[in-house]
């Protein structure tokens, strides 16, 4: 039987892909934590959509492509030229594919021109809570890269934009707005709609996206 413990992590150590290991508080491990959270939130909003749906679908895909990124923070710079790209290394292409799932969702919907206050429905409030853990590993990313040209950063910069645009999308067509008595129509049902942030109209509590 395999067993799921092994001993060596209680040291305050663990260990690196490709060998080596750090301190659990070296910034590359505070940074996977991050987005194992974020993960982790993605599933909880996953389980609110119904199996096979786009909502699912959009989840599983972004889910496996984080462990994809961790696998590359996890890794010592003088073993970055093991990685293999969209394997355990994050890729331009990757990132291309976010952003084309952000403009298809925008198409459906006019943006909304104000700030929304999340919590229209159950799955929205979901994937803005993983939006914001995924801003907080940004931040923490942000401080130590893996490496100059890492697509790390732009990756999860483009995931918290498009899962602030799937919030709206399951919020269909009612958005609150931050002005008490407001509400924005944004468009159809949320089956097949959304909306990406606008980074001039600081459409949500966020930094610059």
């Amino acid at each position: 039987m395999v067993k799921i413990y092994t001993r060596k992590g209680d040291d305050g150590t663990t260990g690196l892909l490709y060998g080596g290991r750090v301190a659990k508080h070296a910034a590359p491990i505070e940074a996977n934590g991050a987005v194992d959270e974020a993960q982790a939130a993605l599933g909880v909003a996953r389980a609110e959509a119904e199996p096979g749906s786009e909502l699912d679908e959009l989840l599983v895909h972004i889910e496996r492509d984080l462990w994809v990124l961790m696998a590359e923070v996890a890794t010592a710079s003088d073993n970055r030229r093991k990685l293999v790209p969209e394997r355990s290394l994050v890729t331009a292409a990757m990132v291309e594919a976010l952003e084309r799932r952000i403009d298809d969702l925008s198409e459906h919907f006019e943006m909304p021109t104000e700030f929304v206050v999340p919590g229209q429905n159950r799955r929205s409030a979901l994937l803005d809570v993983a939006r914001t853990v995924v801003r907080r590993a940004e931040r923490l990313l942000a401080a130590s890269p893996p490496a100059d040209d890492s697509q790390v950063g732009a990756y999860l910069n483009r995931l918290s934009d498009l899962l602030w645009a799937a919030a709206r999308w399951q919020e269909g067509e009612d958005h609150l707005t931050a002005r008490a008595g407001r509400r924005l129509v944004a468009g159809p049902d949320p089956a097949g709609a959304g909306a990406e942030p606008d980074p001039a109209g600081a459409l949500s509590m966020e930094e610059e996206t």
